[in-house]
């Protein structure tokens, strides 16, 4: 799933002879960081009502993130810099992203796996 959203940024980039969506697919490397390095490599901070200020800052990067992954698409076709249809492709790559994340969060909560 994760190949097929890089897939549909590079085929965003090709169809529309242009590669500023694929500034989007930077936050694809920020989404991650935060959990990384302050929820020790588990996503399960993200759904804990414990923390402190790091767990606290970690979720709050954590959706910043995830909201610019929305948002950079949105900016970059409100400044005609990219077309529409590369724009839909962008969100239809962040959909198939999230769909990933959560399988994968759903798979590291399960002990058999």
């Amino acid at each position: 799933m994760f190949s097929a959203s890089i897939m549909l940024q590079i085929l965003a980039c090709a169809l529309y002879s242009n590669w500023w969506p694929m500034l989007s697919a930077l936050m694809y490397v920020v989404v991650p960081m935060p959990c990384l390095f302050f929820g020790g490599g588990s996503t399960q901070f993200l759904t804990s009502t414990d923390g402190g200020g790091w767990i606290d800052a970690a979720k709050f990067m954590t959706g910043a993130s995830a909201v610019g992954s929305l948002a950079i698409p949105i900016i970059l076709r409100h400044a005609d810099m990219i077309e529409t249809g590369a724009m839909f492709i962008e969100f239809t790559s962040f959909f198939i992203f999230v769909c990933t994340v959560l399988c994968f969060h759903r798979a590291s909560l399960e002990d058999e796996w």
